[in-house]
């Protein structure tokens, strides 16, 4: 019996089987349950006089079922064991246990101290002596000693939140033993390959034990979380496993910083599939929340995965300064911006292009970051909500281009002092050649990033030199001019790249490197955990603040974790020096995570070892049978109960009773039947009648129905008379010699009108009307952001836009009136510009006067070029200014004769002036369809025509 895989802890026990036939001898007296029959009186009577008889003897099955009872009861009480394990150690050395106590081991730690406890135990009995070392552990000490200071480093040891170091204690267990030979090694580990090099068999082989034992937990393996990404529509978390032969499903839990779990998935893996992803769906304001994910119901650091503030994602506003966004996609500011920053971060756009409404309205939405592309100046009144909201922790990030190259010094929004206009590189008005950029300095957010090839800066503004200005600078040219800047202010700060977020001014915008740089400055919106101060030129430390346990718990208890290093040595995993916990302080933190991203579980190599032998674990290996017999024991005499109970006829009188729950079902089922179905017919939709309409929608379908001319209310009545008789003139000739036939012109208070319904706005400027609000000439920025074009006219024939555009009234005024706006640079009208070709071929842009040029947006290109470019991107420029007093010349009365003279008189003038203002209306209907035609000769050309 002793050969068998079969042992038992009580084997006395077992005579009691002796008294089993004895046994079956007493059950046979039971007798069964009478039979009842029903007799007619006359029987009852007769057999009144019979003699009662009782059975001698019980069912035979009964009496087996009995007999089973008994028998597993003394079996049980023997006390079996299946495979126990046997007692085999080698006297000619000291017994070595190595024992992993990685991340993977936390789940079955017990079972692994009672193997190992059993194996020091055996050692006891035979005066052997132990060594014993742990691959997690820094220090080790694998001198053989007696086998109760074993017992003691066993009780002392735990599982630790890392992966092991077999080579630290390979090296630790050579210098221990002396060149002795191990009697047994016995190798207690993980299952796990620390890498695709894993030679820890081999090198335990070589030590030349008697006998190589390795013992290995059964089951699935261990599973482990190696990635998680907050996407735009939900979290994606990675896992790997260690055995892939069977399909598995795991329940990811997301917890907030309290333990609660506030959101889960599934992770699937297929047969075979080591490596599986799964999505954690919830809206982005919940995933902000997430604090930590892990496996539901594995307790161990690998099931476990922190999450800090670089995970969450931001909410990003951005507003360009561009009006013509939507027409030309790869030539916006927006375009790359938003492609850069929509896999990390959530994009906010204005729904006003009215900067003092819009700007609000996203600071209202508390965004973490702000993006303004070539936005020159903003309103007065949103300085002061934008500063505070810096101040309070938020980032500005700003892009150069052509309207900050124009706005005045001084704004209190960028980081450094800008000289105005911008530096051109290469070309044929420049000597000096495009400029590649320098190596990141080892100090900022791009610290560590090797130093971008193939990006060449054609354009930028330039900072003027200060002392602090190198400190400020996170990036520069090979030249030493800087190309990003920052200004800390509060707990916030400004950015400033000193080129535009389009491919024009340079080749930033389609690196990679652009997605890369606005990533991390975007990250830097949490608060200060691992923020570099400017002028830091090492690279900062964090403090251990809370560390992960190897069950997966977050403690205080530092011990000998050291400070985390942030910068380009950062670990991408933990070590012994920094353990897996987050680092920092309350107020901010960086998440070490146990594995890098992209890890795979590999087992550990065995193949080629001819000496091992294999060994189960205490716990898995040896099966007491004593609670199995017992419960089967306890279910059969159930069954002998329920066997009894029927004989006895105690289910036969049970009373039968009626199907009352089956007539309540039907009963419930014709109510929701019966419901009345008048309810259903309240959603009814009735056709919509002229009462639906709203108060002015009348004058909106007329406004959209027919293009009108509008001119600027100013509230002087001799002003306006004059702009509404101009382009009721202006009307006139158009319709006359175009094909275009404008309704009526309209004036528009600025302030209160909807502006979106006119192409363009004629503006009148008089000093000595009232000056329009601050929140009216936002009005006017954004309907020009929008698309729109305002021409402005002081009517005083020397508002050139130089020095002296201050020297009339109406320039003071027109210049007071810019000052709030945010325009383009301008010039006047080139030769060569499409409104001197629109529809008649012109020369200048005469009005009442003829001494003041026409301007609008320079052409950037063609500054530095010599191609002869007609427009610049769609062709419209977003703002003229004239003081020729144009609405003068066109101005007639209800004759059609001309109100005001020309200066100096000549009709010829007067023409010229109504051919100046068809241009100017075509060149604001057509854009760049106008601007293409020049270049119909060069394409005729091209093609051999």
């Amino acid at each position: 019996m002793f050969s068998l895989p079969l042992a038992f802890g009580a084997p006395a026990i077992l005579i009691a089987l002796a008294a089993l036939p004895l046994i079956w001898w007493l059950l046979k007296l039971t007798p069964p349950r009478p039979k009842a029959e029903v007799f007619p009186p006359l029987r009852i009577l007769a057999s009144v006089l019979k003699r009662e008889e009782t059975p001698s003897k019980s069912p035979w099955w009964l009496t087996l079922l009995r007999m089973l009872i008994a028998a597993l009861v003394i079996l049980a009480l023997a006390d079996p064991v299946l495979n126990p394990r046997t007692a085999s150690l080698s006297t000619d050395g000291p017994l070595v246990l190595v024992v992993d106590n990685s991340w993977a081991t936390a789940t079955d730690w017990d079972n692994r101290v009672a193997t190992a406890e059993a194996l020091i135990g055996d050692a006891s009995d035979r005066d052997v002596p132990v060594s014993v070392v742990f691959t997690a552990d820094v220090t080790h000490d694998a001198v053989p000693g007696t086998a109760a200071l074993a017992l003691e480093k066993l009780a002392a040891a735990e599982p630790k939140p890392l992966r092991p170091d077999r080579a630290r204690t390979l090296s630790a267990l050579r210098t221990g033993l002396s060149g002795e030979a191990p009697g047994t090694l016995v190798f207690i580990t993980d299952g796990l390959a620390t890498d695709e090099q894993e030679s820890a068999i081999a090198d335990l082989a070589a030590l030349q034990p008697q006998e190589l034992r390795l013992i290995e937990a059964g089951g699935g393996g261990p599973v482990a979380i190696t990635s998680a990404t907050n996407g735009s529509d939900a979290l994606t978390v990675t896992l790997a496993r260690l055995n892939a032969e069977e399909p598995l499903s795991l329940v990811i839990d997301a917890q907030d910083r309290q333990g609660r779990v506030i959101a889960n998935g599934t992770v699937s893996f297929a047969a075979g599939e080591s490596v599986a992803s799964g999505a954690v769906a919830a809206p982005f304001e919940l995933r902000n929340d997430f604090a930590r994910l892990s496996i539901a119901g594995a307790a161990n650091a690998g099931a476990t995965h922190l999450l800090d503030d670089g995970f969450r994602r931001r909410k990003v506003a951005i507003v360009s300064g561009d009006s013509g966004d939507g027409f030309q996609p790869l030539l916006s500011q927006l375009f790359y911006i938003e492609r850069a920053l929509t896999p990390y971060a959530d994009l906010l756009k204005p729904n006003d292009t009215d900067l003092s409404i819009a700007l609000p309205e996203l600071l209202r939405q508390n965004p973490s970051a702000i993006v303004l592309a070539d936005v020159g100046r903003l309103p007065a009144d949103v300085y002061e909500p934008v500063e505070q909201w810096i101040a309070e922790g938020g980032t500005l990030i700003r892009f150069a281009g052509p309207r900050l190259a124009a706005a005045p010094v001084g704004d209190p929004l960028v980081p450094v002092i800008l000289r105005q206009g911008e530096r051109a590189l290469g070309g044929a008005l420049s000597w000096a050649e495009p400029q590649p950029l320098a190596d990141f300095p080892n100090f900022g957010p791009f610290a560590g990033m090797a130093r971008p090839e193939g990006i060449l800066i054609k354009r930028q503004v330039l900072a003027e030199p200060t002392p602090d200005l190198a400190e400020r600078t996170w990036a520069s040219l090979a030249d030493g001019t800087p190309l990003v800047t920052v200004e800390e202010t509060g707990a916030g700060r400004v950015v400033l790249f000193h080129v535009s977020a389009e491919a024009t001014w340079s080749d930033l915008p389609i690196s990679g490197e652009f997605v890369e740089m606005l990533r991390r400055i975007v990250q830097l919106t949490r608060v200060g955990a691992a923020a570099t101060e400017p002028g830091q030129t090492t690279a900062p430390s964090l403090s251990p603040f809370r560390l992960l346990t190897a069950q997966g718990a977050l403690v205080s208890d530092a011990g000998t974790a050291k400070p985390l290093i942030i910068g380009p040595d950062q670990p991408q995993s933990a070590t012994f020096d920094n353990p897996p916990g987050l680092y920092g302080t309350e107020d901010g933190f960086v998440a070490l995570n146990l594995l890098p991203a992209e890890t795979q579980l590999l087992p550990i190599p065995t193949d080629g070892i001819a000496a091992l032998s294999r060994a189960p674990m205490a716990g898995t290996a040896a099966t007491p049978l004593k609670p199995g017999l017992l419960t089967f024991a306890f279910l059969l005499l159930v069954i002998d109960s329920l066997v009894v109970l029927f004989m006895g006829g105690a289910f036969a009188r049970l009373p039968r009773r009626a199907p009352a729950a089956a007539a309540m079902a039907l009963i419930l089922a014709a109510a929701t039947v019966l419901v009345p179905g008048a309810t259903r017919a309240q959603t009814t939709d009735r056709p919509a009648t002229t009462q639906d309409q709203k108060p002015g929608d009348e004058l909106i379908l007329d406004r959209l129905d027919n293009t009108h001319l509008a001119y600027v209310i100013t509230g002087e009545p001799e002003v306006d008379r004059i702009s509404e008789q101009g382009l009721a003139g202006l009307t006139q000739f158009l319709t006359y010699r175009t094909t275009l036939e404008p309704a009526p012109p309209v004036g528009v208070d600025i302030s209160t009108d909807e502006l979106s319904f006119y192409p363009i706005i004629f503006w009148p400027i008089s000093a000595s009307a009232p000056m329009p609000s601050a929140a009216a000439i936002s009005r006017i920025d954004a309907y020009m952001r929008a698309g729109g074009t305002v021409l402005l006219d002081t009517r005083d024939q020397f508002s050139s836009l130089g020095e002296d555009i201050g020297s009339t009234a109406n320039g003071q005024r027109l210049q007071a009136i810019l000052a709030n706006i945010d325009i383009p640079p301008l010039e006047p009208v080139p030769s060569d510009h499409v409104l001197t070709r629109a529809f008649y071929l012109l020369n200048g842009f005469p009005g009442r006067y003829s001494g003041s040029p026409l301007w609008v947006e320079a052409r950037q290109e063609a500054q530095s070029t010599a191609s002869g470019v007609a427009s610049s991107g769609d062709g419209v420029s977003p703002i003229m200014i004239t003081g020729n007093d144009l609405m003068g010349a066109w101005a007639i009365d209800d004759n059609g004769n001309s109100v005001l003279p020309i200066v100096p008189s000549n009709e010829l003038q007067r023409e010229m002036a109504f051919r100046a203002g068809v241009n100017i209306m075509m060149y604001m209907l057509t854009g760049n369809y106008k601007a293409d035609q020049v270049h119909v000769p060069a394409l005729l050309e091209r093609l051999g025509q």
